[in-house]
């Protein structure tokens, strides 16, 4: 309590002091203002103006509109083109896709019937997209498609354009558009099966038997449940698939066991890279099988009667007959180290290949051009051609597989793989095989980002 003194009169039943000296005003202002506060506090709502007593101002501007009248005047003295277009059809013909693009042009059609280049609209396949710009009067311009070879590896545009008061039909390369995608799928029946259910292009599936065909016979050994992983290139234009391309990455779960390729790019390699495993290893067998595509084994390794000296000795490689002119190929990537006449090998090759190992060709009919001392080769390049020089009594290649210099049996020996990566191409696959890792992990079960990564 504040004390009043014997000049301050009170007024009761809640109204105002009256008669109270300056420091009670002052005291009893600030208790208003405290009791404001606390009613705020409370949760009670100030008191605002009442909207409909504001005063009101109308505000008039007057607006130039834009002068529309000359621009479609100016529209209609040009001619007008329209774009439209429609996919192929099975059983289509050039009348009912020209009617479908809303062309009306006898010339047009008459040159697409005559011209070699421009009937090949009407070899695309199914579901290809055809582009045609026509006049308003249903006059053709101009018709484009995408077209591509049997392998869908060669893409090119066809373009049947007005000449004048012709039309000319022409080629143009394709500006195709790369992208990643990445799918999965799950075996049911058969591998085609999965990924038909996938949407994934029957050329990568074709990459995928490939791929793994070494361990999983994909006749017999596949099971219900098991799931394969992919990321692979594709190719785009204008919006439209154009093609797959190369496997990036694959991952195949059977029976329990779990196999992964990465891509890796080479420059140095005239394949452009290889695959590798996740460690860094070559999955490509560092040597192959045979050096003939197409051949018999005549004589192995063993020993045996010599045909023409009549000793019994060693033979000392595999010999594979075949047609005089055969191709040889190389059996691994390597340096060319002999290239000439060897006594009774007649024309003889010898290759230096990584670490220890080297590879013998002899009797020859002749080398490949370009074959000489310390050229160097890819695995499977043609370095010769059979034929029945030196000791020979018939035409065949004699193949000699030799680990320091020694001659091994190549049916027989433990095959290595290629060279793994070491060094700064190990360090760089690292990151390439991470990325892919993080792919595999988006596609795995249970993921909330599965569906979207396999768009």
């Amino acid at each position: 309590m504040f004390p009043i003194d014997k000049f301050t009169r009170i007024r009761a039943g809640g109204k105002l002091f009256a008669g109270s000296s300056r420091k009670t005003r002052i005291v009893t202002a600030s208790a208003l203002f405290l009791a404001a506060c606390a009613f705020g506090a409370a949760g009670v709502a100030p008191i605002a103006p009442d909207a409909s007593n504001l005063p009101v101002k109308s505000i008039t501007e007057e607006l130039s509109l834009p002068q529309l009248a000359e621009q479609v005047a100016a529209l209609a003295n040009h001619d007008q083109h329209y774009v439209s277009e429609e996919k192929i059809r099975a059983g289509d013909t050039l009348a009912t896709l020209l009617t479908r693009l809303g062309i009306d042009d006898p010339a047009a059609t008459d040159f697409i019937k005559s011209d070699s280049t421009a009937r090949t609209v009407l070899q695309l396949k199914a579901g290809k997209r055809v582009q045609a710009q026509i006049s308003d009067d249903g006059e053709l311009d101009c018709i484009s498609a995408t077209v591509a070879d049997g392998r869908d590896t060669t893409v090119k545009n066809l373009v049947i354009q007005r000449d004048g008061k012709g039309f000319k039909a022409f080629e143009a390369p394709a500006k195709l558009e790369k992208r990643v995608e990445m799918r999965y799928g799950e075996i049911r029946s058969s591998l085609f099966a999965a990924t038909d259910s996938a949407q994934i292009p029957d050329n990568v599936a074709t990459q995928i038997v490939d791929m793994f065909s070494t361990d999983i016979d994909f006749a017999s050994d596949l099971r219900r449940g098991d799931r394969f992983n992919v990321v692979y290139e594709t190719f785009w234009q204008n919006g439209e698939f154009v093609r797959a391309g190369l496997i990036l990455a694959a991952e195949f779960s059977n029976a329990g066991k779990t196999l992964q390729s990465v891509w890796f790019d080479d420059p140095n390699s005239k394949q452009g890279g290889g695959y590798y495993g996740f460690d860094g290893k070559s999955l490509k067998k560092a040597f192959l099988k045979s050096p003939l595509e197409f051949s018999r084994i005549s004589s192995g390794f063993s020993m045996r009667m010599h045909p023409i000296s009549g000793q019994w000795k060693q033979h000392k490689g595999v010999d594979f007959a075949a047609a005089i002119g055969t191709p040889i190929r190389a059996a691994a990537d390597g340096v060319i180290d002999f290239a000439g006449v060897q006594n009774g090998y007649g024309n003889m090759i010898v290759v230096k290949h990584w670490d220890k190992y080297s590879t013998a060709y002899a009797h020859m009919s002749r080398f490949a051009n370009g074959i000489r001392k310390g050229s160097k080769i890819s695995q499977g390049e043609v370095i010769g051609y059979v034929g029945t020089t030196g000791w020979s009594t018939g035409p065949h290649l004699h193949y000699e597989f030799r680990v320091n210099n020694e001659p091994r049996n190549p049916l027989s020996v433990d095959i290595p793989n290629a060279q793994p990566l070491a060094g700064a191409e190990l360090q760089r696959f690292r990151a390439v095989a991470s990325d892919m890792s993080h792919r595999f992990a988006l596609l795995a079960p249970g993921s909330n980002e599965v569906k979207l990564a396999s768009r």
